[in-house]
């Protein structure tokens, strides 16, 4: 059987084979530090090398990821939203969309602590932003106002809002349980993806 040739199986496909022959070769710390943006290194602050350069690190933090649930979980949301905001907006925006939604995530989580160490991966960030425009395209708006973009842009803050709190309730949760969630970049994210649908 032959995958459909879209962007959403291709990002999914690279994510995974690269995932998994960081693992194979148990490379899994080394790459968070060498392909995870870290907000103290694009404060100019740390300096790692050999390392990919600090600007691309948005995009190669996306295939990275802190094991197998976190990826089994970032690329079901991706397929199953990613394959829906396709048909609508076709391969080559969803890759923009993508790419955006990476780039935003990782000023959003820059911005929130721009001096810390720690390398954020996976591609919630980028993920986000396409789970923002299919919310956008596939949530049933209310008529709230008879004018359909102050409707649109209503129902986009509120789903705005309704992310925010889902993520901040998740990150205290998991936070209790050890866990470290990029919040300020799945927020981003979505804030992305809201705005380019």
């Amino acid at each position: 059987m032959r995958l459909p040739r879209t962007a959403t199986v291709a990002i999914s496909v690279v994510t995974a084979v690269v995932w998994l022959l960081i693992a194979l070769v148990g490379a899994d710390s080394r790459a968070a530090v060498i392909m995870g943006v870290i907000p103290a290194r694009l404060s100019g602050l740390v300096e790692i090398t050999p390392a990919v350069p600090a600007w691309l690190t948005p995009l190669s933090s996306t295939l990275v990821h802190g094991g197998a649930l976190h990826l089994a979980l970032n690329l079901l949301m991706l397929v199953w939203c990613g394959t829906k905001v396709e048909r609508i907006l076709g391969p080559g925006p969803l890759l923009f969309l993508y790419v955006v939604g990476a780039y935003t995530a990782a000023v959003a989580q820059w911005l929130a602590s721009p001096v810390s160490p720690m390398p954020m991966i996976g591609a919630s960030g980028a993920i986000s932003a396409v789970i923002g425009a299919f919310s956008l395209s596939f949530g049933q708006q209310k008529r709230l106002v008879s004018s359909p973009s102050l409707n649109r842009t209503l129902n986009a803050l509120w789903l705005l809002a309704a992310w925010v709190v889902l993520q901040m309730m998740t990150g205290l949760l998991a936070g209790t349980q050890g866990y470290l969630l990029a919040t300020p970049a799945h927020i981003g994210g979505f804030v992305a993806g809201l705005l380019l649908q």
